[in-house]
């Protein structure tokens, strides 16, 4: 029986669910609402936002989409795009804009004065989440600031078959639930409700991400200016200033006559630390010495 009750299927938190028992989930009716709608797809002015606003009765699609595109300005297309994504009840969840230095260098204007010349590309990684009715206008906005599209993909992932899945294992689970309370408490009884409770922790947490993802769609935006651009930064003549304190014969002078007479003592210091190594050497040569005279000279055989 243990088995029976403990084979709680996990397909669930994959497929997501709409299933309200209770332990408070999500209602039906919060998932619903997006699918009460015409059979035919709806008619858009502007055809870049004919997929983003379809619609079809009795399906419920997860909209997403990925646009990369080049602009003017990215700093300036980045505050239009957010600005746009606030006005239509969005949000930005990541903006990673920087400029990649392709070079910089230095050139001297007089001789206190230089000029920084740095060479650049700006670009934009952004993610926004918009309210799914309002995908189709942002993607219009957004496509207002290009001046060349490189790439745009717009999924809509059908997810009406797993949702009514998933409110088929949430019943079953509910049913679970009834069942466990109908055992014998015991520690078996503890447990299994714990793995019920648990499970049905999921169901609850996979139904408001459904939720959320129906009625917010996420947009990627990669934003990128198409050539390098220039920055003019005055700056001090570091060279001049080098040149100028580079060498100064009275200091240096000074500089090194004290060095000097900081380099004697030390030797001086340095020899009276191996006085006994001097000390032995002058005892030897002393003694050689005095052998050598010592020693009698052969006189020479003449012939």
């Amino acid at each position: 029986m243990k088995t029976t009750y403990i084979k709680l299927s996990l397909s669930a938190v994959l497929l997501l669910g709409i299933y309200s028992c209770k332990k408070g989930e999500v209602a039906e009716t919060d998932l619903n609402a997006y699918a009460t709608t015409d059979s035919t797809a709806a008619i858009v002015s502007d055809s870049i936002s004919s997929v983003a606003d379809m619609k079809v009765k009795d399906k419920q699609f997860i909209k997403t989409a990925d646009v990369s595109m080049e602009v003017k300005d990215v700093y300036n297309a980045t505050i239009a795009i957010e600005k746009s994504v606030q006005e239509l009840g969005g949000f930005v969840t990541n903006s990673n804009l920087q400029s990649n230095v392709i070079s910089e260098d230095i050139y001297n204007t007089s001789n206190e004065e230089a000029m920084l010349v740095k060479k650049y590309q700006s670009e934009n990684r952004m993610q926004v989440r918009i309210p799914t009715e309002k995908l189709g206008e942002l993607l219009t906005a957004i496509n207002s600031n290009k001046l060349f599209l490189n790439s745009r993909s717009i999924n809509a992932e059908d997810v009406t078959a797993n949702i009514k899945y998933s409110e088929l294992e949430g019943k079953r689970n509910q049913k679970t639930s009834e069942n466990i309370n109908k055992l014998k408490t015991n520690k078996d009884k503890v447990t299994l409700d714990d793995e019920n409770m648990s499970e049905g922790n999921f169901q609850k947490l996979a139904s408001m991400n459904m939720t959320d993802n129906l009625k917010y769609s996420t947009i990627d935006i990669y934003i990128k200016e198409p050539q390098l651009r220039i920055a003019e930064i005055a700056v001090t003549n570091t060279t001049s200033i080098d040149n100028k304190y580079k060498y100064n014969f009275i200091y240096d002078a000074k500089d090194g006559f004290v060095y000097g007479f900081y380099l004697i003592q030390r030797i001086i210091v340095a020899l009276i630390n191996i006085w006994p190594i001097l000390l032995i050497a002058a005892a030897l040569i002393y003694f050689l010495r005095k052998r050598k005279i010592s020693k009698p000279e052969q006189p020479k055989i003449q012939q």
